[in-house]
């Protein structure tokens, strides 16, 4: 009898996941369909141009009929998705915004151009790529950038040695898996992954909530490098290093566990408290400096919805001064 109810629970739950799976299709076939490549696919997809839906397992990602649709018809009317998805690196980049290389960098490391992606190459240095579009746009923008002597904003970043594009790349990133869950637990892991260990230590309220973080793998890459050389220096990537940047990150956690808490508590009493309040005047009392993102928009949105209780609206905002 037990071995029958249990074998009826499995056809039923078949079933269900059958009419789930129902008019989607695979990530590998609705990038065929489109004319992409698994790698721009992968992109679009980061970027928010491609909706996707989890399949009735929560694992892999598809793709509804309704979705492609959509899509089809914008490639007719609108600039073609795989032209906006285009990259371009260092070299690329400088020759397509008619700079060199050297400016190109300077631009970069100040903030006005963003990272999109990282790879290692073969001696493990780390090279950046840039959305075509993006370059295209701040050439149309702010076209004093490309000739005559620096920003004073610039020239100070510069000489200070500061390298913006590892946390611009993170916010941007950060941003991105934000908006794909809604599961508090979840945005307070992503949080966490930025933070040295013994930040979140400061911040949770005992074992069972490091637990819960560290059981969910959150992180900005979905799979460091085998070697251990490579993972090392991916790893510097993925964790916020500025002291600004630390401080924005951990008001951030501090408010989305306030938010998990209350919203998915989980069993057993709490060990200690975290001021909230507190956390959220350190949030307004940060210099803006310290809200350093281009992606800043979505993350900033998604605090406000926790310390106001409201669903924010969604925009998308300009970049005219370098992204902090």
């Amino acid at each position: 009898m037990v071995v029958q109810e249990v074998q009826q629970g499995r056809g039923a739950r078949a079933t269900v996941h059958a009419a789930e799976m129902h008019g989607t299709v695979t990530a590998v076939r609705a990038a065929q369909e489109l004319g992409l490549r698994r790698s721009e696919f992968d992109l679009a997809v980061q970027l928010g141009r491609i909706r996707t839906v989890a399949d009735g397992d929560g694992g892999r990602r598809r793709v509804a009929h309704e979705e492609l649709d959509r899509l089809r018809e914008s490639n007719q009317r609108a600039t073609p998705l795989k032209e906006r998805l285009r990259t371009a690196g260092t070299a690329q980049g400088a020759a397509l915004m008619g700079i060199s290389r050297f400016r190109f960098t300077a631009l970069a490391r100040g903030g006005y151009l963003s990272p999109v992606r990282f790879h290692l190459n073969r001696y493990r240095a780390v090279v950046w790529t840039y959305l075509v579009e993006e370059l295209t746009d701040l050439v149309a923008r702010h076209p004093e950038l490309l000739v005559g002597n620096y920003p004073k904003a610039l020239r100070d970043t510069l000489d200070a040695g500061e390298d913006r594009r590892p946390r611009n790349w993170r916010s941007r990133r950060l941003g991105q898996l934000l908006n794909r869950t809604e599961d508090p637990w979840e945005q307070a892991a992503l949080f966490s992954s930025l933070l040295p260990p013994h930040e979140t230590a400061a911040l949770v309220r005992g074992p069972q909530e490091a637990q819960r973080l560290a059981g969910l793998g959150a992180g900005l890459v979905a799979a460091e490098p085998s070697s251990p050389a490579a993972r090392e220096a991916t790893r510097r990537l993925l964790v916020a290093d500025d002291p600004d940047e630390i401080a924005w990150i951990r008001t951030s956690l501090a408010l989305a566990l306030r938010d998990a808490r209350a919203r998915c508590p989980l069993s057993g009493p709490d060990r200690s408290s975290v001021d909230a309040g507190r956390a959220t005047g350190l949030l307004l009392r940060l210099p803006r400096r310290a809200h350093w993102a281009v992606g800043r928009a979505k993350v900033r949105h998604w605090m406000i919805r926790v310390v106001r209780g409201n669903q924010p609206n969604r925009g998308r905002g300009e970049a005219a001064v370098p992204a902090r």
